[in-house]
């Protein structure tokens, strides 16, 4: 089994930065892409990040393209979202994930973290 857990939210001024670390326990997750969703209130659960097991192929939401940058660790099973250039817009809470194969789609996900929050102010 395997287990991700997330850390790094928190609360930041708009414009600001913040990375996001998504660690994994349990069995190695090769093959596997990792990333992130993101959830707002009232909002279903909207894709933000991949990244494949080698780490070449990634991929971003439009919302967070040119801002928000994705790499991983496979040493320290460990994946990082690095948010620049924050919005209140972003505010929401945000999941790591993983799938085997090269990329990410939400009906496809084989394990979820329980998700931490970022909240962006005006």
């Amino acid at each position: 089994q395997v287990q991700l857990v997330e850390s790094g939210g928190g609360l930041v001024q708009a414009g600001g930065s913040l990375r996001l670390s998504c660690a994994a326990s349990g069995r190695t997750l090769s093959g596997y892409a990792m990333g992130w969703f993101r959830q707002a209130p009232g909002k279903e659960r909207e894709f933000v990040a991949s990244i494949n097991w080698s780490g070449g192929i990634t991929y971003s939401g439009d919302s967070v393209s040119g801002r928000f940058t994705i790499s991983r660790d496979n040493v320290k099973k460990t994946v990082y979202l690095q948010m620049n250039s924050l919005k209140p817009e972003d505010t929401a809470a945000y999941y790591c994930a993983a799938q085997m194969g090269l990329r990410l789609g939400i009906s496809s996900i084989e394990y979820w973290g329980q998700g931490t929050q970022v909240t962006v102010s005006s």
